[in-house]
């Protein structure tokens, strides 16, 4: 079915722009009229241009999929049709891309296809857990379950998004202050303090010389290390987005850097418990659930180690052997599954497990914003002491000598 661009005018009098497809034009007059819209024009996509759209659209906020699913979950609970349900979710929401991508999701179901699997044809929106979860579901029969399950991980995803905005916006504002405060010393008080010691006329100590190379430095080459960091930057996205080996690399660094490293360890993990114990909350085999849920951890050294969790599983293993067995889990963990493996309430000691990375992710995030609080002071002080000394050491040397 060919992609439109369309624009058209909302029950409110406002212009909206999206994308959809349709059989042809009468049919996206159609399609846009049952949800309360006029067209305007549309045009037909070719496929470099559907291609370019789908990279430049605006991703589909977090809140509006909750919003969605819950109004989903509740329609099911009512005894609405699904397809009845599809139809209310597809008109009443506010993000025109959902609507678009709903719209393609109830024309997939209406004419026969599963509804995991018509939005599996949308992978930048639902992510594979929610086609897993939704799957689960059609096979059970318990679709409001696995709703609810959809509902729980997406607002777990959103508090784990705002823990880690949290973990990295602070440092990157210090960082920002520092690097600011550090270029505006060097390149516009240092060179006119400079000028004065030099109309002193007396010996420069050491440390003077050396704050006013660094001075002339900072001054000359500001423009490449300017240039060079934007190159690393993206040297490294270009290289882990082409190359395996050098993710599995920058990976591995970055697990083993001090204070980030065992944050992002236990992010990922938590990731992967939170999302296993979702899946298996809802009835999917074991195997089916670790391999949806190693893909969340977002390393690929933890994901090879979960991997191999797997496999292990897969040769006859307990879980908590598998995982003891990876190296990456902690002692508590695994008691914690193997008592859950010998009651036969799993599921229950997996809530457990990722209530207790979350609160580990918690104390992570906190315990490094407060070391690097202080961390950033001592290089603003080390850096304001540094040019006291070597600003104020000859000026004392010379008010010395006068007195003589």
């Amino acid at each position: 079915m060919p992609k439109f661009s369309y624009r058209a005018i909302n029950e409110r009098g406002r212009p909206v722009r999206g994308v959809v497809n349709a059989a042809n034009e009468a049919d996206l007059f159609a399609r846009l009229q049952e949800t309360g819209m006029s067209l305007l024009d549309c045009k037909e996509m070719n496929d470099k241009a559907s291609k370019l759209a789908a990279l430049t659209a605006k991703k589909v906020a977090i809140r509006d999929l909750i919003q969605m699913f819950v109004h989903l979950e509740q329609l099911q609970k009512a005894g609405v049709p699904l397809l009845d349900a599809l139809s209310d979710v597809r008109d009443t929401a506010e993000s025109t891309r959902l609507r678009d991508i709903m719209s393609d999701v109830y024309e997939e179901v209406s004419a026969g296809s599963s509804f995991s699997n018509a939005l599996g044809k949308h992978p930048g929106t639902f992510e594979p857990i929610f086609i897993s979860l939704i799957n689960a579901g059609e096979e059970t029969g318990n679709m409001t379950n696995s709703f609810t399950q959809v509902i729980k991980h997406l607002k777990w995803t959103d508090a784990m998004r705002s823990k880690v905005k949290k973990a990295t916006r602070y440092p990157k504002i210090l960082l920002g202050v520092v690097i600011l405060v550090i270029w505006i010393m060097m390149t516009q008080v240092v060179p006119q303090v400079v000028g004065f010691l030099k109309d002193i006329g007396s010996e420069l100590p050491g440390v003077t010389i050396a704050l006013i190379n660094t001075s002339n430095f900072i001054q000359d080459y500001a423009l490449y290390i300017f240039a060079g960091l934007i190159a690393f930057v993206v040297g490294m996205r270009v290289g882990r987005n082409v190359s395996e080996g050098f993710r599995y690399q920058t990976d591995y660094m970055f697990l083993r850097m001090p204070a980030m490293g065992p944050m992002i360890r236990k992010i990922s993990l938590s990731r992967f418990c939170q999302t296993f114990a979702v899946l298996f909350s809802s009835g999917l085999e074991i195997l089916k659930c670790l391999e949806a849920a190693k893909l969340t951890a977002g390393n690929l050294v933890l994901t090879e180690a979960l991997e191999r969790v797997k496999q292990n599983v897969q040769e006859g293993s307990p879980l908590s052997v598998a995982l003891n067995n990876s190296g990456e889990f902690p002692s508590l963990v695994v008691r914690m599954v193997r008592i859950g493996e010998e009651s036969g309430q799993l599921t229950g000691v997996l809530e457990q497990v990722t209530e207790f990375y979350d609160k580990d992710v918690n104390d992570a995030v906190d315990g490094m914003i407060a070391m690097i609080e202080p961390a950033m002071t001592v290089v603003l002080g080390g850096m304001i002491l540094w040019i006291a000394a070597a600003v104020f050491g000859p000026i004392y040397d010379s008010i010395g000598k006068m007195g003589q």
